[in-house]
């Protein structure tokens, strides 16, 4: 047997024994259902640090995020600022929502929201949006396991029949072990995430020939035709750029993808930039990132994990080694045009392997690139390769182990115990959790071997509708003024409005997916804020403003900012203001020409593109950002006054809309 594989057997063999290790350790653990749905809120600092960051950052950071680099450049390696948007959510929801899950011994955001709006009709909302963002999404994680093993065992293992056999490990430690179990293999699986990306990023560059010979490829590809006008390879922008080394414009008007009126010059705009990473930030405000808040035994890790460990641990790895691994695929032979133009700046290492990406490649053919630079090792270290793999699959697995853990929570907990068995027991809830388990992964099952073709849209759909969640967790933790009609009405507006900007119902509309380079995240946002608020200003309750004001009036006691620091108020806005427009927005333009030309390599001020130098600047300025915020500002530090939960918390209460206050 081949060595490579021999090693991929051995390496999977350990990861899985520590995996069904903590399954069988966190079964032991779970006495109540508070215990195995949220860990009886006594996830410890540095296991929420490491395992909210990988559950933050899936198989997609790994797999597919080069890919895109290496089709569309460095006009798409602005979505590596998601290692500090994806965090910005929780550093504004995240404390409170811990506050009141200690304070009222809420297990699931359906009974935090259905308890705050005295509405079961928020309730099953939020439900459905935890499942079709986690069927789908952990249905493209499971999909990519299989794939990555049908690469890397030269096609011994199926992609059906790796990712059946892969998803049993996952369904047995996190069906037995629940929310603990899920937390402690995530720790070390941000850890296998992280050092993964570093090494193959490494080996991208070693094979490239070093960095200096990188920037040499880089100026040739991005070269302008003197005669033409017009981009040597790939597309020009409307400023006569190279579309790799800068970004199209502001906006495009007109139509959006697969239509006649379809962008020009790349399609990342200034404000698709910034609307994408809208659809990103719902990875931390979807319903079960809620339940990891519930977890914590306190909100003491969520600042280190939202500044340290997400925007600048994982921000640096993203804006240097991602972007090398994926630039840099052009001169190892992935690229057949760069390569017969410049066969003295190629190292052909991966031809063979890839046979060329054509610029149009299809989603599988780009997921080819990083098994393709793994695979480089298998000669001279097949050892590495056994153990980047394994590092590949602990970042598919990451994610999805956290999504089947809480949407069994929110099925059995919303849906068995409101709806079927008020009364059910430990035993029972911790049961149907299990089986809640066994039917979302049997339906991401299904759904990623029967809708192949649609499931990186269906993805893609997933991180949007997470995002319409925003506005029922600004009311929950910050304004009273929305009320439930309003949120209701918004959360399905929204809902509705992302699926007929994302490619699943755009494909019936004539304006296509994401009109004027507006991502389906922000259509559906921009409809739910007009419903939510709109529908607020004619459903005003006296009553029921006084029963929402116990959750704000109890926040503001403990979780207010100190008279010192409320002066900071103003600059906090504009400081957050001014990073979103300039670094992942319509500002964001001023990096194509700002540190040198980009059709003159020998102007560019610090040896590299201008755009990738105002990458790295506004990466740094997010990373002080997301510091001013979650500590200066304290939006992220424990509350000055302990929390006081008002009963035991033991599971088994009743959450019911009716409630008195």
């Amino acid at each position: 047997m081949d060595p490579k594989v021999v090693w991929l057997f051995v390496f999977v063999a350990l990861y899985w024994t520590y995996c069904i290790f903590w399954g069988i350790k966190g079964a032991l653990s779970a006495r109540t259902a508070s215990d195995y749905f949220v860990a009886g809120r006594q996830i410890s600092v540095w296991v929420f640090i490491l395992a909210a960051t990988a559950t933050s950052f899936s198989g997609w950071t790994f797999m597919g995020h080069p890919g895109l680099i290496y089709r569309d450049g460095f006009q798409y390696a602005y979505a590596s600022f998601y290692a500090i948007t994806i965090p910005f959510t929780g550093v504004l929801f995240l404390k409170r929502q811990w506050m009141l899950g200690k304070r009222f011994g809420f297990i699931t955001p359906g009974e935090m929201m259905a308890y705050y709006f005295r509405s079961d009709a928020i309730r099953i909302l939020v439900v459905l949006v935890a499942l079709i963002f986690s069927i789908p999404y952990l249905g493209i994680q499971l999909r990519a396991s299989g794939f990555l093993f049908n690469v890397l065992t030269d096609g011994m293992l199926g992609v059906e029949v790796g990712m059946w056999l892969l998803s049993m490990v996952v369904i047995i430690y996190v069906a037995s072990g629940g929310m603990r179990a899920v937390a402690y293999v995530d720790s070390v699986q941000a850890v296998l995430l992280g050092g993964g990306i570093v090494v193959i990023g490494l080996i991208a560059l070693i094979q490239v020939g070093g960095f200096d010979r990188l920037i040499e490829g880089i100026a040739a590809l991005s070269s302008i035709d003197p005669a033409t006008g017009k981009a040597v390879f790939g597309q020009t922008t409307a400023e006569g750029y190279s579309a790799y080394i800068a970004i199209p414009g502001v906006i495009q008007f007109g139509m959006g993808l697969g239509t006649d009126s379809a962008p020009t010059g790349g399609m990342w705009t200034g404000v698709m930039i910034l609307t994408h990473m809208f659809g990103l930030m719902g990875i931390q405000s979807a319903p079960a990132f809620s339940m990891w808040a519930f977890g914590n035994k306190s909100p003491e890790p969520f600042a280190p994990q939202q500044v340290w460990a997400s925007s600048f641990v994982i921000g640096f790895i993203l804006v240097f080694f991602t972007a090398i691994q994926g630039i840099g695929a052009h001169f190892l032979g992935a690229d057949t045009a760069f390569l017969e133009k410049h066969p003295e700046l190629v190292n052909p290492v991966m031809q063979a392997g890839l046979g060329g990406i054509d610029l149009m490649y299809s989603v599988g053919r780009g997921d080819m690139l990083v098994p393709q630079l793994v695979y480089l090792l298998s000669d001279t270290a097949p050892w590495l390769v056994g153990l980047l793999s394994v590092c590949a699959l602990a970042a598919m697995q990451s994610t999805g182990a956290a999504y089947m853990s809480t949407a069994g929570g929110m099925l059995t907990r919303d849906l068995l115990k409101r709806f079927v068995m008020p009364n059910a027991s430990h035993l029972q809830q911790k049961l149907f959790g299990r089986l809640g388990v066994f039917a979302i992964v049997l339906a991401a099952l299904v759904v990623a071997t029967t809708a192949t073709d649609y499931l990186v849209l269906l993805g893609g759909l997933a991180v949007a509708y997470g995002f319409q969640m925003w506005p029922a967790l600004i009311a929950v933790c910050w304004w009273p003024y929305l009320t439930r009609q309003g949120v209701v009405a918004g959360l399905i507006a929204g809902l509705i409005a992302v699926t007929l900007t994302e490619s699943i119902g755009a494909q019936f509309m004539p304006w296509g997916r994401w009109p004027m380079t507006l991502h389906s995240a922000f259509w559906g946002i921009l409809f739910n804020l007009a419903f939510a608020v709109g529908v607020s200003a004619v459903t005003q309750d006296e009553k029921e403003m006084e029963h929402r004001m116990t959750f704000h009036k109890f926040l503001r006691e403990h979780a207010s900012l100190s008279p010192s620091r409320k002066g900071l108020v103003p600059i906090a806005w504009i400081v957050t203001l001014c990073w979103f427009f300039f670094g992942i927005g319509p500002g964001a333009v001023i990096g194509n020409w700002i540190f040198g030309d980009p059709n003159n390599a020998e102007s560019w001020i610090f040896g590299i593109p201008s755009i990738w130098a105002w990458q790295i600047l506004w990466w740094a300025l997010g990373v002080c950002m997301m510091w001013f915020l979650a500590y200066r500002m304290e939006m992220a530090k424990i509350p000055h006054k302990e929390v006081e939960a008002l009963h035991e918390d033991i599971g088994d209460i009743d959450f019911s809309p009716d409630q008195p206050s």
